[in-house]
C-alpha cells in the first residue's frame, strides 16, 4: 500500500506522527510525507526511506499561497500514485481533501486533532470552520477524532459513502520516557537544575499564546505569592505573547516567582522536578502536556475546555476550573499545596488513567481502523484485530 501522510507544517510530523509512520512502514507499506518543512524533519524519517514532498501550506486558511499548495498536492497525487491519503491539521486537511476529491481509487482518512469550532468559540469560527469541515467531510472516507466533543460534532457530518467516524486516545504518549520517579531522583534532578528542594514548583508547558492563556495562571500565582512564599511557576515554551506575559510578571512583581524557560527538549525532567502541572488553556484538542504530567504521576489543575475535560475529572485526578476564573485556579493550587495526601491520590489516579493514552494502545487503535478499510483486505497489516472495543464507530 502506498500512503501519503499530510500535515500543514513539519513540526506536527516531528512531534506526533513518526511512530505512526514507522508502524505503517514496518507492516510493508510505502509512506510519503507532504508538509511545509519550516522545521527540519526528524532524521529517523530518512532512515525509514520516506519520500518527502515540500508543499507551500500556510497555517492561515486565507493565505494566497495555499492556492499553490492545492496545485502541488494535485501534482503529487498524479505523479506518485498514492492509494491512501491520511491528512492531519485543519488547513492541510482541507486543501488536500479538496485536491483529491475527484481522484478515483484514493481513500482519504482525516485525523482531527481539534476542530476550530467548539463550545465557547467565536461565532466566526462556527460560520467559517464548521461550514468548511462539513463540506470537506463529503470528500472524506474515514474521520478520526480525539475528544468527545469533536466526536459528537463529527457525527453530524455526512462522509463519503457513509464512512465511519472514530474516536481514539490521542496520538499516543511514550510511557517509557514519561514515568514516575522516586523522591530521591526528583531531589537529584532539582540539584542538577539548581532548583531549591523547598520550592513548590508549578509547570505549564505550551506555546505562550492567547489560546494557552498563561496570563490567567500568572494572576493566580499573584494571589498566592504571599501565602505560599516558595511558589515557583515554570512557563515552558515560546510564542507571540511572550513579551506581554513577561510585562505582566513585572507589573505584578513576580520576577522571583515566575521563570520563562523557552523551548525545551527536557520536558520529562522538568515534569519530574515539578509538584503540580497546570493548563489554563481556552481551547484544546487533547493536550499532550497534561498527558505527560499524568504519566509522571503529577496532580493537575486544568480549565474546563474541550480536551482538558476529557483527561481530568474534577476531584478525581485533578481540579477543573473555569476558563476565566483566576480565583478558582488559585484556590485549587492552594488546596493541593496544603495536602500532600491529595497530591499523591491524584497522582495515583493519573498513573492508572494514562495507560489508555499510551503509544502502544493508540497504535492498536489505529491498526483497528486500518484493518477495517476495504483497501487493506489484500495488503492486510500483519496484526490480528484485538477487538478492544476502545475505538467507537458511527
Amino acid at each position: 500500500m502506498k500512503i501519503l501522510y499530510v500535515a500543514t507544517i513539519s513540526n506536527t510530523v516531528n512531534a506526533f506522527l513518526i511512530p505512526h509512520i514507522k508502524f505503517l512502514i514496518e507492516q510493508g507499506n510505502e509512506v510519503g510525507i507532504a508538509c511545509n518543512p519550516v522545521q527540519e524533519l526528524n532524521k529517523e524519517l530518512l532512515h525509514l526511506e520516506c519520500k518527502v514532498h515540500p508543499v507551500s501550506f500556510q497555517r492561515s486558511p486565507f493565505h494566497k499561497e495555499n492556492i499553490q499548495a492545492y496545485r502541488e498536492i494535485k501534482k503529487i497525487m498524479k505523479s506518485e500514485g498514492y492509494q491512501l491519503v491520511h491528512v492531519h491539521t485543519p488547513v492541510a486537511s482541507l486543501i488536500t481533501r479538496a485536491a483529491c476529491r475527484n481522484i478515483q481509487g484514493v481513500k482519504i482518512l482525516y485525523t482531527a486533532h481539534g476542530f476550530h469550532f467548539f463550545k465557547g468559540a467565536p461565532i466566526f469560527n462556527w460560520l467559517i470552520f464548521y461550514s468548511l469541515e462539513r463540506l470537506a467531510a463529503k470528500w472524506t472516507d474515514i474521520l478520526i477524532t480525539m475528544n468527545e466533543e469533536d466526536y459528537h460534532s463529527a457525527k453530524k457530518f455526512n462522509l463519503r459513502r457513509k464512512g465511519p467516524i472514530y474516536i481514539v486516545h490521542g496520538v499516543g504518549l511514550n510511557l517509557h520516557r514519561f514515568k514516575p520517579h522516586s523522591f530521591e531522583e526528583k531531589m537529584r534532578l532539582r540539584k542538577e537544575y539548581e532548583v531549591s528542594s523547598q520550592d513548590f514548583i508549578i509547570t505549564y508547558v505550551g506555546e505562550l499564546s492567547y489560546r494557552k492563556h498563561q496570563d490567567l495562571l500568572i494572576k493566580a500565582v499573584h494571589q498566592l505569592n504571599e501565602k505560599i512564599k516558595n511558589i515557583k511557576l515554570f512557563l515552558v515554551g515560546d510564542g507571540d505573547q511572550v513579551n506581554a506575559y513577561k510585562k505582566l510578571v513585572q507589573e505584578l512583581g513576580l520576577e522571583n516567582h515566575v521563570e520563562f524557560l523557552g523551548f525545551r527538549r527536557d520536558i520529562d525532567n522538568i515534569m519530574t522536578i515539578s509538584d503540580l502541572a497546570i493548563s489554563t488553556s481556552r481551547q484544546e484538542g487533547l493536550p499532550v502536556n497534561i498527558m505527560e504530567a499524568m504519566a509522571t504521576g503529577l496532580p493537575v489543575v486544568v480549565t474546563g475546555c474541550r480536551g482538558n475535560s476529557d483527561l481530568v475529572t474534577n476531584g478525581v485526578n485533578g481540579f477543573v476550573v473555569g476558563v476565566e476564573d483566576a480565583d478558582a485556579c488559585a484556590n485549587a493550587i492552594e488546596i493541593l499545596y496544603n495536602s500532600k495526601e491529595l497530591r499523591e491520590e491524584f497522582g495515583k489516579q493519573n498513573l492508572e488513567q494514562i495507560k489508555r493514552y499510551s503509544l502502544e494502545n493508540v497504535i492498536k487503535e489505529i491498526k483497528e481502523i486500518y484493518l477495517d478499510m476495504d483497501d487493506f483486505t489484500k495488503n492486510r497489516i500483519n496484526m490480528v484485530n484485538n477487538n478492544t472495543g476502545i475505538v467507537k464507530r458511527l
